[in-house]
């Protein structure tokens, strides 16, 4: 075991005297130490939940046999973070977090440890540490939260960001909008639909790193804590059989994993996380492989924000092992899991479920998955959008940009109600280095869809959008404005063209004319903070998942 360095080591006996004063025996010296990655905080509704299930983790681990040592890792809530400096914050977090996770593991000689996590970039940020550290380990998602109801209709956070449109619009009152707002998000959990934080849960089992039918068990479901139980007995297992990440998680269970993220719709940003989480694990996951899996791969389960169901219907359904079943023809089964068994081994225990929410491949919601790439002149590198979460009308839409160099601009413009049917509203020098941060932009998107203008009006633009949102929506565009991109190049009245079955971005401009525009082209000046600054000096493209390089 790696901690036998400083269990043994006569030199170590400083070590051994501070581990003393942590009130260990003498008989916990021979058990394996585990690190225990609690991202638990009173500020994020997703996290509300995690000091009572770390709790259960640590019993698991004490009952099979192995000692936890708990730590603290920072965690930012999106939905409050959202349209203002913070969010600038809130994609650097993701490498801050596995940054953290293996300072506390690599420095204390841990023999394995447990992720215990939800939201938006904590779950990636933890995967990263995985592959980056590659000592056993195992992840706990905290669960979705359930969902709000208001005359008869079930609510989520993204109710409340329509709600501001529609009374914007004149169709609620502020009494409305106020009840909306308090009765969106009821407790404890990752926000209700397949928004990033469940999407990245998905993902988590889908890699085989969790709990089998983990992602989908809700935050006040009893049936968490029986999980966070054997997550903590697990770890100890995986020590025992000395299984790492690196052994489980391979490229198949990354091809594996975003056939299963085409099937249930999930959140763009997965296009973003998947691969710097393969980065870490030493594995590339191009862009081109998402749209190509995309194409192949029908959309099984259709969630919010683009469908009408919530977490708690896919649950209900049977979650990921259900739509595991229903893929296995089209997955590689040889892939190994943290349960000890393979795929193959673990779908056989897993019984067909017949669902009115979880469709078979042959009665598709869409037939084909649910993230799209478009390229074009406008965006040479790619772009991403969820498709699924496109109306038919608007898969191919051409109209006049409107020119935005901040989200700031670009929501009080929606607000006044400046933007017209038939205009795409253009966000640029969001990007991971022109934000800096690549700040997810819910507040515009969700403003479009409360005023009703998701059927007239496209948005694009190198930042990124919520997971939660809804319509199209482009984002992602590489080159981005601040590298020279050709988004820095538009100005308002261009012509822009949108063609998502052809997988086209495109802008009526010339190469002579994009290139002469191009020259003069500035990013706006804005302050930016020293954590900041180096996240902009050393972050990469989204195409690659704006890794830290």
């Amino acid at each position: 075991m790696r901690s036998s360095v400083i269990k043994e080591d006569i030199d170590k006996a400083g070590a051994r005297g501070l581990l003393w004063a942590n009130g260990l025996k003498e008989a916990d010296f021979k058990k394996p130490f585990i690190g225990v990655a609690s991202a638990y905080s009173d500020v994020v509704p997703g996290h509300l939940n995690l000091r009572k299930l770390t709790e259960f983790v640590k019993k698991g681990i004490r009952d099979a046999g192995g000692i936890p040592f708990e730590f603290g890792i920072p965690g930012i809530c999106d939905g409050i973070a959202m349209g203002h400096l913070g969010m600038r914050y809130s994609l650097p977090s993701r490498d801050l977090i596995a940054d953290s996770v293996e300072l506390m593991v690599s420095a204390h000689l841990f023999d394995g440890w447990v992720g215990v996590t939800n939201c938006d970039k904590i779950t990636p940020g933890m995967l990263m540490a995985a592959g980056r550290v590659n000592i056993p380990a195992i992840i706990l998602t905290g669960g979705p939260m359930e969902p709000g109801e208001y005359k008869g209709k079930r609510l989520d956070l993204i109710s409340i960001f329509e709600a501001i449109g529609s009374y914007k619009k004149g169709e609620i009152s502020e009494k409305e909008l106020k009840e909306i707002e308090k009765r969106s998000c009821p407790g404890a959990g990752a926000c209700a639909g397949l928004f990033t934080a469940n999407s990245m849960a998905c993902m988590t089992e889908a890699l085989g790193l969790s709990v089998t039918g983990s992602a989908t068990v809700h935050a006040t479901d009893k049936r968490k804590e029986d999980i966070a139980y054997k997550t903590g007995k697990l770890s100890v297992d995986l020590i025992k059989k000395d299984l790492k990440p690196k052994d489980i998680v391979t490229k198949n269970t990354f091809e594996n994993a975003v056939r299963v993220d085409m099937s249930i719709g999930g959140s763009s940003n997965t296009a973003l996380h998947l691969p710097a989480v393969a980065n870490a694990f030493g594995i590339k996951l191009p862009l081109s492989l998402f749209d190509k899996l995309s194409k192949e791969t029908p959309h099984l389960v259709n969630l919010r924000p683009g469908g009408p169901f919530f977490m708690r219907d896919f649950d209900d359904a049977g979650g990921i092992p259900q739509i595991l079943v229903r893929l296995k023809d089209r997955l590689n089964l040889e892939v190994k899991t943290v349960m000890g068994d393979t795929l193959e081994d673990v779908l056989k225990k897993v019984k067909y479920v017949d669902s009115d929410v979880i469709r078979n491949v042959d009665n598709p919601y869409h037939r084909q998955g649910g993230i799209a790439v478009l390229k074009g002149n406008l965006a040479p590198n790619g772009s991403v959008v969820k498709q699924t979460a496109v109306s038919e009308k608007m898969m191919k839409f051409e109209g006049k940009a409107k020119v935005f160099e901040s989200e700031e601009d670009s929501t009080k413009a929606i607000l006044d109600g400046k933007i017209q049917p038939g205009t795409v509203v253009v966000i640029r020098y969001e990007g991971p280095k022109g934000g800096p941060g690549m700040r997810e932009m819910l507040e515009p998107t969700s403003l479009i869809a409360g005023m009703g203008l998701s059927e007239s009006v496209a948005l694009i633009t190198d930042g990124r959008f919520s997971g939660g949102t809804r319509g199209p929506c482009i984002g992602h565009v590489c080159p981005e404005a601040f590298e020279k991109g050709p988004i820095a190049a538009l100005k308002d009245g261009d012509i822009i063209k949108i063609d998502i079955p052809k997988r086209k971005l495109e802008v009526a401009l010339s190469d002579e004319e994009m290139a002469e525009r191009l020259k003069s082209a500035k990013p706006p000046k804005k302050y930016i903070p020293g954590m900041l600054m180096r996240y902009r000096k050393f972050v990469s493209s989204s195409e690659k998942g704006a890794v830290l390089e």
